[in-house]
């Protein structure tokens, strides 16, 4: 929780009791919960309407789409290349054989 190990938590809440003590301690928890509830419900809130405003799913498809052009375009020249590779071995074979080959 919070980056904080079993002991950190421990010592947080023995100084909430010594200074708020057993009596205010419980509600002190409480509003603490609903503080960080409603901070989180607005962290999503403002999430969700900066990723409709810059419309971040239709960035992700076209990116997507991009993705796949490359893929594609890398695939057919590593094969050509492999290709070509093979048709320059096969000719200098056949200098390498000479002129009356």
């Amino acid at each position: 929780m919070f980056g904080m190990g079993l002991g950190e938590i421990l010592l947080v809440a023995i100084i909430a009791i010594v200074f708020l003590g057993p009596d205010k301690l419980p509600e002190a928890m409480v509003k603490t919960a609903k503080f960080f509830k409603k901070i989180k419900i607005t962290v999503d809130d403002a999430k969700s309407t900066l990723e409709e405003e810059i419309g971040i799913d239709e960035v992700k498809k076209e990116a997507e789409k991009y993705q796949k052009q490359i893929e594609d375009v890398t695939h057919t020249v590593s094969k050509t290349s492999e290709n070509s590779g093979r048709e320059v071995k096969d000719l200098f074979q056949d200098l390498q054989k000479g002129p009356n080959a």
